[in-house]
C-alpha cells in the first residue's frame, strides 16, 4: 500500500500543491513552520476522515479563502482510489468519485501509522491519550467498533443528562435502568475489541522492544476495565448509581479504560528516562505497523513527524533499513542522505515545494 499522488488547494498554508510521492521513501524538510506537517495532516485526514491536531475544521482552510481540498490518490495490491475530501460551511467526503455518508465507508481506504514528537503524551499523560490509540488502531480495520464506541458515548451522554435531572428535577432513578442495559451491550463489545488488539500487540512489542534493546528491556502490558464481563459492570453501576447522581455523571466504564506499559516490572511513565519513553513509543508504532499487516495482508503507511530529529545518522539509516514493503514518508528540519536506499526529496518553504 502506498499515497501515489497528493493535491492540495487551499489547505493550511497551500494555496495549490501537487506531488508525486516514492512508494519507498519520502523526505520532506524545510525550517519549522513552513508546512511539512500540514502534508502529513492532509494524509492523515483522508484516512479518518479528520485531522490529528485540530477539532476545528474550518483551521485547515487558508486564512481568507472560503474552503479548502485535499485529494489523495493511492495503490494497494488489490486495488487503487482517490479521496477527495472538501472542507466548507459542509465537510464533503468522495472515494473514487463517490460520495460516502458515512465515515465507516472511508475508514480503512489507506491504512497509517503516525509518529508525532507529541506521542510522548500516550504514555505521559492520561487514559484518554491511551483510549486514543486504541481507538484509531482499532477504528482503521473493524469499522463496526466506531459504531459501537459512538454508540457508547451517545448513551452516556444520554445518562449523564438523565443523573442530573434525577438529582435536580427528582425524576425516578429506575429509568437508569434502559441506560445501564445500553451501556453494558456496546460496552462489552468495545471492550472485547480491545482486550483483542490489546493482545495482539503484546505479542508483536516484545520481540521489537528486544530488537531495540539489544534485549536488556521486557515489557509487559496490562489492560485495565470496568467492563471485563456484563455482570461484573452491572453490579458497578448499581452500587455506583447514588455517586452517579450526585456528581451528575457515569464514574465507571469502557470510556475510563487505560492500559500500563512496565519496563522490567516498572511503569515505564512513572519510572521511565524520557529514552525510554520515546523508545517504547516507538515499539509500540511499530507493534501497530506489524498488528495492521496480519489484519490485511500489507504493510500500511508510516507518517514520522520530526522523528528522525531524535535519532543519530547510524540509527536513522538503521530504522529505515529494518521497515520493509512499507512506505515512509517523513518530515524533519534537514535533508537527510540516505545511501543505498531508494527516497524522494521534498524541500518545503512557505508552502511550496522549491
Amino acid at each position: 500500500m502506498y499515497i501515489d499522488r497528493i493535491q492540495l488547494n487551499n489547505f493550511r498554508n497551500y494555496k495549490k500543491l501537487d506531488i508525486s510521492l516514492n512508494k519507498n521513501i519520502d523526505i520532506i524538510y524545510g525550517d519549522n513552520a513552513q508546512g511539512k506537517t500540514n502534508i502529513l495532516e492532509a494524509i492523515f485526514l483522508c484516512s479518518f476522515g479528520k485531522s490529528f491536531r485540530t477539532t476545528k475544521e474550518k483551521e485547515m482552510i487558508k486564512f481568507d479563502e472560503n474552503n479548502a481540498v485535499v485529494e489523495v490518490q493511492y495503490k494497494r495490491k488489490d486495488r487503487e482510489g482517490k479521496i477527495k475530501i472538501e472542507i466548507g460551511e459542509k465537510k464533503k467526503i468522495t472515494l473514487n468519485g463517490i460520495k460516502i455518508k458515512k465515515l465507516s465507508e472511508l475508514l480503512g481506504n489507506i491504512n497509517i501509522v503516525i509518529f508525532t514528537p507529541d506521542d510522548i503524551d500516550i504514555l505521559k499523560n492520561g487514559p484518554a491519550n491511551r483510549r486514543r490509540f486504541l481507538d484509531m488502531m482499532i477504528g482503521q480495520l473493524r469499522p463496526n467498533y466506531v459504531y459501537n464506541l459512538n454508540m457508547y458515548l451517545k448513551t452516556i451522554e444520554q445518562r449523564n443528562n438523565y443523573l442530573r435531572q434525577i438529582r435536580e428535577e427528582n425524576k425516578p432513578e429506575e429509568m437508569l435502568d434502559i441506560w445501564d442495559e445500553k451501556l453494558i451491550e456496546y460496552g462489552e463489545k468495545i471492550y472485547s475489541y480491545r482486550e483483542e488488539f490489546i493482545q495482539k500487540i503484546i505479542n508483536k512489542i516484545n520481540e521489537i522492544h528486544s530488537k531495540i534493546t539489544d534485549s536488556k528491556e521486557i515489557l509487559k502490558i496490562n489492560y485495565i476495565s470496568d467492563c471485563n464481563s456484563k455482570e461484573e459492570y452491572l453490579k458497578l453501576l448499581k452500587a455506583r448509581r447514588k455517586l452517579d447522581i450526585i456528581k451528575g455523571f457515569t464514574t465507571k466504564g469502557i470510556h475510563r479504560d487505560d492500559f500500563v506499559i512496565y519496563i522490567n516490572g516498572k511503569e515505564v511513565n512513572t519510572y521511565g528516562s524520557q529514552g525510554q519513553n520515546r523508545t517504547v513509543i516507538l515499539s509500540l508504532k511499530l507493534a501497530e505497523l506489524n498488528v495492521i499487516y496480519d489484519e490485511i495482508g500489507e504493510y500500511p503507511i508510516l507518517l514520522l513527524d520530526d522523528f528522525m530529529s531524535e535519532l543519530d545518522e547510524k540509527r536513522r539509516k538503521n530504522f529505515l533499513s529494518n521497515i520493509r514493503d512499507t512506505q515512509v514518508i517523513l518530515t524533519g528540519t534537514e535533508k537527510i542522505d540516505l545511501p543505498n536506499l531508494e527516497y524522494n526529496l521534498y524541500n518545503i518553504k512557505k508552502g511550496e515545494v522549491l
